[in-house]
């Protein structure tokens, strides 16, 4: 049964290390018949949420942005793939502002289409600790967006563009693209 698959990448520069994890990804699931929606949120333009709790009663964010074309996606998508560097143990600051924007689903209890998710980090740091605060976060973003935890991936190792592909990791986000 195919499936509507978000692509929810955060780095700020284009054909690093975590955009070739989600390429590879989109192609097996592309090859496995998938539709997949993309969006770059560590390139586009998000504020952060002011908590204005304008969205209480629509769901709809009232700050004008990037946003939402992600909110969008987020109402089509049947599961979610989310492919980050690490940036000091954490979300680069693009992909945290449109995480942290999904306050408007929350906080309206509108629910997304989203059923299943999956987090992808890589990053410099060889001590998979320094992955934990990242997996806490996303777990719990999971957990409060009602999305089906199906795992997390760290990369360690890389950070010049391209390292990844000196990592079995390209081959394996493609494989797990086929069967997500």
């Amino acid at each position: 049964m195919s499936k509507n698959i978000l692509v929810l990448t955060g780095s700020p520069r284009t054909d690093g290390n975590s955009d070739q994890l989600a390429d590879a990804f989109i192609r097996g699931a592309v090859g496995a018949g998938n539709q997949v929606l993309r969006f770059d949120a560590g390139r586009k333009q998000i504020g952060p949420c002011i908590g204005c709790q304008a969205c209480a009663g629509s769901g709809m964010c009232a700050v004008s942005d990037d946003y939402t074309e992600f909110a969008g996606y987020l109402q089509q998508a049947d599961a979610i793939a989310i492919f980050t560097p690490l940036y000091w143990y954490s979300w680069p600051a693009g992909l945290k502002a449109a995480i942290d924007r999904c306050f408007s689903f929350y906080c309206s209890g509108t629910q997304t289409r989203v059923k299943d998710s999956i987090l992808i980090v890589c990053g410099e740091a060889d001590d998979m600790a320094s992955y934990d605060l990242i997996v806490k976060t996303y777990e719990k973003t999971a957990e409060l967006m009602h999305w089906e935890n199906k795992g997390h991936i760290a990369v360690p190792g890389v950070m010049e563009a391209g390292a990844v592909q000196n990592t079995p990791a390209v081959p394996g986000m493609e494989k797990i693209g086929r069967y997500f």
